[in-house]
């Protein structure tokens, strides 16, 4: 399975849509204002990172028009994260229809590193169609992945019939604290970038093409991936340790345990879900005052793993395989009730879930504390695999003393469109 397409913005304008549906000249119309702007990705520079050696090129863009799988999931993280969700103020199927095929043209334009309109009218009374705080800084290996939750399939778009056949609600599971203000959502956005300022202007300006069809209803700003991609050192979370050893990472896996394919399809799934997935997201509060006041030996014990090396303990180094029948003086090396040998494969049936977190923080909480956490972010080609491992997790994981499951959110991640398409046009044929 290839990765997603990587290429340099140029200065020609794109051609940003030629679809189908409410008519092919009415889509084309709505691309166009996306047009009149410049390329800006001549201003590139190579940061070194901090934590991994790796360099990071802001001019790297990635292409969106893949007829094959959304960017964002098997993308090697970036470095930042805004997640957005949004519910439907309209019952109006066309006006669903129209703001994915406007979110294409503009993700399309933004993922090369271009404004989705002009940044300085001609005319001193125009508005500007591109809100301006990303001119000049390049693509920055953004990635726009748009999701579909349950209510996209409710009665008031008549589109019950096409229903991801897995999409639903997920169950109250254990532990769960979730704030309504804070949980579901009709529609989602997940960007992600090298430079936080290009991820912020993606959203701010999808968001403004949705105004009169969709309001915002939860949203995270995240940095440091908090999940490890193929190729790149694991990230530490809040907490301070290693997020992601374990994390899907070969083609091959990540085919087997995200990727719809034609056997999820002879499985009853919807024919315009292939080479989709499925989101889970949720929104994860850290006790930090109490976790920091917390003994080397328990907080080792919660993970399962040394705090430095990110070994399993009953190892050495961190890719060491985890040993769950090792004992030290009589006691397991790793705790059965330990994150990593409840969240593990080998003990979950060979459960496998594609996680793509980052770290969050929002100041001070009313109580004074620190607010900050996690945002979990993970793809899968069946939920029932993060719920089997919550419901496991929210029992009886150790690490429930320092953590609470504020918000949630589960969304139908539909494929790639093909150039001269959009973001699930099968609905509307």
């Amino acid at each position: 399975m290839d990765a997603p397409e990587h290429g340099t913005a140029g200065t020609s304008r794109r051609r940003l849509i030629q679809g189908a549906g409410v008519g092919a000249g009415a889509i084309v119309a709505l691309g166009a204002g996306f047009a009149g702007g410049r390329a800006t990705a001549e201003s590139g520079v190579d940061i070194p990172a901090t934590d991994d050696g790796d360099l990071v090129d802001l001019n790297v863009a990635h292409e969106f028009y893949t007829g094959a799988h959304q960017a964002g999931i098997e993308t090697p993280p970036q470095r930042h994260t805004v997640f957005m969700t949004f519910d439907l103020t309209t019952t109006s199927k066309q006006d669903l229809q129209v703001l994915l095929a406007r979110w294409s043209a503009a993700i399309a334009q933004l993922q090369a590193g271009l404004p989705i309109g002009s940044v300085e009218p001609t005319t001193p009374i125009g508005v500007p169609g591109d809100t301006g705080e990303a001119y000049n800084l390049g693509p920055a290996a953004l990635t726009v992945t748009v999701g579909l939750g349950p209510g996209v399939f409710d009665d008031r778009f008549g589109l019950a019939d096409k229903k991801p056949a897995l999409l639903a609600d997920l169950p109250v599971l254990p532990s769960d604290r979730l704030r309504p203000e804070l949980t579901g959502g009709d529609l989602s956005l997940q960007a992600c970038a090298d430079d936080p300022q290009v991820a912020y202007h993606a959203i701010r300006n999808l968001a403004r093409i949705g105004r009169g069809t969709v309001n915002t209803r939860w949203t995270v700003l995240g940095f440091g991936r908090a999940s490890a991609g193929k190729g790149q050192t694991t990230p530490r979370n809040l907490m301070g340790f290693k997020d992601g050893t374990r994390n899907v990472k070969e083609p091959e896996d990540v085919a087997q345990h995200v990727w719809l394919d034609d056997d999820a399809l002879a499985d009853g799934e919807q024919s315009w879900m292939k080479d989709g997935t499925y989101m889970v997201a949720r929104k994860i509060e850290m006790n930090i005052e109490i976790w920091d006041s917390a003994k080397i030996q328990t907080q080792e014990g919660v993970f399962g793993r040394t705090k430095g090396e990110g070994a399993p303990l009953s190892g050495t180094k961190e890719f060491d395989t985890p040993d769950f029948g090792k004992s030290v003086h009589g006691e397991l090396a790793i705790p059965a009730t330990s994150h990593v040998a409840l969240s593990a494969p080998e003990n979950n049936n060979g459960v496998r879930i594609l996680r793509r977190g980052y770290n969050f923080t929002g100041g001070i909480n009313e109580l004074g504390f620190l607010d900050a956490g996690l945002l979990f972010i993970a793809y899968m080609h069946d939920p029932k695999s993060f719920i089997t491992l919550q419901t496991k997790l929210g029992s009886s994981d150790n690490l429930n003393e320092y953590i609470s499951h504020v918000g949630s959110g589960i969304f139908a991640i539909p494929p790639a469109p093909k150039k001269g398409h959009y973001l699930a046009e099968e609905l509307f044929l």
